[in-house]
């Protein structure tokens, strides 16, 4: 990256600036960051609001730095300064390389001197982070420790067993250590951390694992105000990719595109995208943050798929478009490969940017808050001007707005909303008639239960994944 193109970034997870030299403090706790996080560059020279200032002696500053830098940083962190032009100004430029540590403030110890970088942020790293830092650079994962406590029986072996039968691979107890499922312990074959996640005993989880589960949640704006609909799924984060992607087909709507005498179904959202990011964050969350779990919030106007932990150390999100792998739990991951849910070559970004764009979907956003990384995605804009001209008008809306059925006036207003709804392809039930009119439950019940008899909408499907539609005229 050029000066100019340096100069005019916004400052972010590898990039900051300062005016100057007069506290470096911040400065060695920022190089700290950069080292233990994703590198970066530090740019001297450059106000907060982007103005370039210059130094006034940049060579004296840089030897000043380097002094600094060699005897406040451990172990020793070898930066690459130089002073560059901009115009008649003359700045620092220093460049850090993402480097085995945990590099730490000396003046600070190393429990307390570990800094790292969140957004644009720098912070000092907690006990949880400081620890993924030690496993990397020796080449271990959470995922693959012994989880201790925890015996062979802990282990559900059916399940595996019927997991690895679907795909057409079997599976013995000498398969399970390969895979890292089981590992030897002392004398022992005991399970491993990611053993217990993808196939422990419910009762396992929760004593040795309790946040590695998927919670799901649909509200009926934009925030997260009114609950409409909640799933906490039960079983591994294995079967939760199934179960979350059912709550969100059920939670989500379709919208009719007409094309002649053809009618063409559209998802409000891009369904093998929004798999693929479920199967990132399965792969991907930090199980040892504990207090945290995968999360899934359908919103009005987006859904967030959120998992526990920033991304692995030495990532970034240019570094996901680009296709680079960094794998976080090796256990799960090979898993995941071998029963066919993921690729481990950074391909799942390429899959989920080529079924956006073949459908005409928004290309999700990545964004780090703290220690979560969250995933959003924005509904089809053909769906959302569906929504927008269907409550206007109070009636069924295609998208191209060429079927329009006027809902009958003999019903009450709760059933008019319900019609108006299905009609514009939103997956309602009871729950969301009485939390949208605050009635008791069987009051909307009953409203729901009339429109089936009068032969309105019809229930289809098994009674817990099924949903309500409008009955086709005979």
């Amino acid at each position: 990256m050029s000066t100019d193109e340096l100069l005019t970034q916004p400052e972010g997870k590898t990039l900051e600036a300062k005016r100057d030299l007069s506290s470096l403090r911040p400065v060695l706790k920022t190089l700290v960051a950069f080292a233990n996080t994703a590198g970066g560059t530090l740019v001297v020279g450059r106000a907060d609001d982007g103005t370039v200032v210059g130094l006034s002696d940049p060579h004296k500053d840089g030897e000043r730095l380097a002094n600094v830098v060699a005897e406040g940083i451990s172990p020793a962190l070898l930066p690459d300064i130089e002073t560059v032009q901009a115009g008649r100004k003359t700045l620092l430029v220093v460049r850090v390389a993402r480097w085995p540590g945990p590099f730490f403030l000396r003046a600070e110890g190393p429990d307390k001197g570990v800094y790292v970088r969140l957004g644009s942020t720098t912070r000092r790293a907690d006990a949880v982070a400081i620890a993924e830092m030690k496993r990397i650079d020796a080449g271990l994962a959470f995922d693959q420790a012994p989880c201790l406590g925890a015996e062979i029986d802990d282990l559900d072996i059916d399940a595996a067993r019927k997991a690895f039968e679907r795909v057409g691979h079997p599976i013995d107890l000498a398969k399970l250590q390969g895979l890292g499922v089981l590992i030897r312990y002392g004398k022992d074959r005991v399970p491993s951390n990611g053993g217990v996640i993808l196939f422990g005993r419910d009762e396992a989880r929760a004593r040795f694992l309790p946040d590695a589960q998927v919670r799901c949640a649909r509200f009926r704006g934009p925030e997260k105000v009114h609950f409409l609909d909640r799933l906490d799924v039960e079983g591994s984060v294995l079967g939760a990719i199934e179960e979350a992607s059912r709550f969100v087909a059920r939670n989500t709507r379709l919208a009719a595109k007409i094309e002649g005498l053809r009618r063409q179904d559209i998802a409000e959202y891009p369904r093998v995208a929004l798999r693929e990011a479920l199967v990132n964050a399965v792969a991907h969350t930090d199980y040892a943050a504990r207090g945290s779990q995968i999360m899934v919030a359908v919103f009005s106007d987006r859904i967030e798929i959120q998992n526990p932990g920033q991304l692995p150390f030495g990532m970034t999100v240019d570094d996901i478009k680009a296709g680079v792998s960094h794998i976080r739990n090796r256990v799960i991951a090979r898993v995941l490969r071998e029963l066919g849910y993921m690729e481990t070559w950074g391909t799942g970004y390429k899959r989920m940017r080529e079924d956006c764009e073949a459908g005409g979907y928004p290309l999700p956003e990545w964004v780090e808050l703290g220690r979560v990384t969250r995933t959003v995605f924005r509904p089809h804009p053909q769906v959302t001007a569906t929504e927008a001209v269907g409550a206007n008008v109070g009636v069924n809306v295609g998208v191209n707005v060429g079927e329009a059925t006027g809902v009958p006036a003999d019903l009450n207003e709760r059933q008019r909303w319900f019609i108006n709804g299905l009609a514009r392809g939103a997956k309602l039930n009871a729950v969301d008639l009485a939390h949208q009119f605050q009635k008791a439950m069987r009051t909307a019940q009953r409203d729901i239960a009339t429109l089936q008899q009068t032969g309105r909408v019809e229930f289809v499907g098994a009674p817990k994944t099924g949903f309500y539609r409008l009955r086709e005229p005979k």
